[in-house]
């Protein structure tokens, strides 16, 4: 098994350098890979055979697993075909395209009647791509997560072009699927057999103990320039906006806007929104406020020793400042600030006009974008004069007739676009979610606490020391319930459960050792501390480099309730892991027997999760791309982080029975689950890392 990471491991960094084809045809495609994965199908089946595991039904399962996976991925490799058919509106095709621009020929005809692009309504922003085809005299759609299958062949939605062509990728392969969800089964089965095994160690250790400690730092602030009042501009926030491929309140595009610039969802004391109108209404007092992060090379191009710059600085060193910009990523960041200023004074990136072109589409317009030809003069003048009478009105210091203003616009959204409007229900939604979400209060409240809470654990005792605990539990309570709130307004605001991303991940994560830190608060006195301190530490993660991103509209490949399943349960393994390592620290320094038991209790859930949700990633991915293992880094380091995890819950190999050496081992192996989840994401790339 050290072995079999070790190689595992090495593919990914390959695979960083020379690319997923070379990797997949020298690495995991290779006679010796091959081999390396006959060997441990061959140990597994010799252990099942020195240790008499008939004797032990859940072991037994577990390790007949392992040769079942492995031999059903070699029959997908012998057996079963991975092609794609481009079909032409009207034409019947029966070939396949292989690899190397080989073909195979289909045992049937099919032809493409149609194609079209489903886009969610009042945008042009795609939710779903369908194809219309005939098989054999019967009509099928085709779509995102929604494949057909006919005679044992599976076709998904792969492309399509401007000609109304569309390729689909085309698998067969039932021998392969048959066996290797079989061994999928034998594993699961097994797993929870060795959970609910009267004489398992599993059962035996159900009782408690637990974990230890981070930390971090906070904030200032200063006189800001003029803006609207804080009423108006949260008048202005309701209005209606086309942003990021979706229709939203201007205070979403507000609270981004701000975020970019200064790295926080508020500056000085004021709101997003408040911070937005001050560009646009009062530019020449903003134009000279160094609000806009910079970092590196851009504060040398800016003669500047501080890490803000205003509007001005960047406009006067202009000329100096885009040369390099598109090779530095400090420059490129900085530039793009900027471009953002630039975006909003023109006009351009405020698309808040809704009009119907001749055909009846809906489409979103800026003041000076060109208007469709069928537009009435009174909406044209319309368009055409509101912010120029809006800075007319801030000008006379009348925000009455402002606030007046901005009502007539959204009754004017309303009117034009009342079909494709979000509800009123998920724009309050969205208010709520956007006003809950502003600065890094929460994550440096939850440490704070945290450290307290903890500090209290260990050195007080008698009635304090649990008068502290229960403040703790209410703490965790509390903020496990505030996490959820915010869970559950981004899943109405979204449209979609809220779990496609690094932010929502974090978010769940949160959630997840909230619940766990709750459950072992009774047994575990230190747990809601430590709860506390992790719950801050992921909260604080997702925030970093303003990665508390917009509510987007969901790709058409990850509309799927088993992304929600599959990110949900690793989510879960990953909060116990993070929960395990944290015990293993504080067993290290204290020494305490009650750590040990603790963590070997909550190793068996983990690893049945982190398992399952590998599991139920890899089914999804079947339905998806008709592809159920594709070695690619995040799904190679999952699988690297279940057997690191696996090792300590083998009693033979003795890593549980001392608990100094478990503790070491637990708190050095959550290194793989960092860089299962942060590793993969920022430096080995791939189709699952988090752009």
């Amino acid at each position: 098994m050290v072995l079999v990471v070790t190689v595992l491991a090495t593919g990914t960094i390959f695979e960083k350098y020379r690319g997923a084809d070379w990797v997949a045809d020298n690495f995991y495609g290779s006679w010796w890979f091959a081999a390396l994965m006959a060997v441990v199908a061959i140990a597994a089946v010799v252990a099942i055979f020195q240790s008499r595991m008939w004797k032990k039904p859940a072991a037994l399962l577990v390790h007949a697993a392992v040769p079942v996976i492995l031999l059903g991925g070699a029959l997908t490799s012998w057996t079963g075909l991975h092609g794609s058919i481009t079909l032409t509106p009207g034409m019947k095709n029966t070939s396949v395209e292989i690899a190397d621009g080989r073909t195979t020929p289909l045992p049937f005809e099919i032809e493409l009647t149609s194609f079209e692009v489903l886009t969610y309504p009042g945008t042009h922003t795609p939710m779903d791509f369908v194809s219309h085809v005939v098989a054999e005299g019967k009509p099928y759609d085709i779509s995102m997560n929604h494949i057909l299958r006919h005679r044992g062949y599976r076709f998904y939605q792969e492309d399509y072009d401007d000609q109304g062509r569309s390729t689909l990728s085309v698998a067969h392969d039932p021998l392969g699927i048959a066996v290797t969800y079989f061994g999928y089964a034998l594993l699961l089965i097994g797993m929870i057999g060795l959970m609910l095994s009267p004489n398992g160690r599993f059962r035996r250790l159900i009782r408690g103990a637990a974990v230890a400690a981070l930390l971090l730092l906070p904030q200032l602030a200063d006189a800001a320039p003029r803006t609207l009042p804080k009423a108006t501009a949260d008048k202005m926030g309701r209005i209606h906006i086309l942003y990021k491929g979706r229709v939203c309140p201007l205070q979403t595009y507000a609270k981004d806007f701000t975020t970019k610039l200064s790295g926080k969802a508020s500056y000085q004391g004021l709101t997003p929104e408040q911070v937005l109108s001050g560009y646009l209404f009062y530019f020449s007092d903003w134009a000279d406020e160094p609000i806009i992060k910079i970092k590196g090379e851009a504060c040398q191009r800016l003669h500047t020793d501080g890490k803000r710059a205003s509007y001005n600085q960047f406009f006067d060193n202009e000329e100096t400042f885009l040369t390099g910009s598109k090779t530095d990523k400090n420059l490129r960041a900085a530039n793009e600030r900027y471009s953002l200023i630039q975006s909003l004074i023109s006009g351009k990136g405020l698309k808040i006009f809704p009009l119907a072109d001749s055909t009846g589409t809906i489409g979103w317009y800026a003041q000076n974008d060109a208007l469709p030809v069928a537009v009435d003069d009174d909406v044209y003048l319309f368009v055409r004069k509101q912010l120029g009478y809006c800075q007319e009105l801030v000008v006379r210091g009348d925000f009455d007739e402002l606030e007046h203003v901005f009502d007539k616009t959204v009754a004017f959204q309303q009117k034009q676009a009342s079909g494709v409007l979000p509800s009123p229900s998920r724009l309050k939604a969205e208010r709520l979610y956007n006003a809950l979400t502003t600065g890094r209060w929460l994550p440096m409240l939850a440490i704070t606490l945290g450290l307290i809470c903890f500090a209290s654990a260990l050195f007080l005792r008698g009635r304090t020391q649990k008068w502290s605990c229960r403040i703790a539990t209410l703490c965790v309570a509390t903020l496990t319930a505030f996490l959820a709130i915010i869970f559950v307004l981004r899943w109405i605001a979204g449209g979609h459960v809220p779990m496609a991303g690094g932010f929502d991940s974090m978010n769940l994560m949160s959630i997840g050792i909230g619940v766990v830190s709750l459950l072992l608060a009774r047994r575990v006195r230190v747990a809601p501390a430590i709860g506390m301190l992790t719950m801050g530490f992921c909260q604080l993660v997702a925030m970093m480099s303003g990665s508390n991103p917009p509510v987007t509209n969901l790709m058409p490949v990850l509309n799927s309730p088993l992304l929600t399943l599959h990110v949900a349960v690793i989510m879960c393994s990953y909060a116990l892991l993070f929960f395990i390592m944290m015990g293993s620290v504080a067993g290290l320094v204290t020494r305490h027997e009650r750590y040990h038991r603790l963590n070997l209790l909550l190793l068996y859930p983990a690893v049945f999760l982190l398992a399952l949700g590998i599991i139920i990633g890899a089914v999804w991915a079947n339905i998806s791309w008709g592809n159920y293992w594709s070695w690619d880094p995040k799904e190679v380091w999952a699988l690297i982080t279940l057997i690191v995890y696996a090792i300590p819950l083998h009693p033979a190999l003795g890593v549980s029975s001392r608990p100094r050496t478990f503790h070491l081992y637990c708190t050095l192996a959550f290194l793989s689950v960092i860089i299962t989840y942060f590793g993969v994401n920022l430096i080995l790339g791939g189709i699952h890392a988090y752009n």
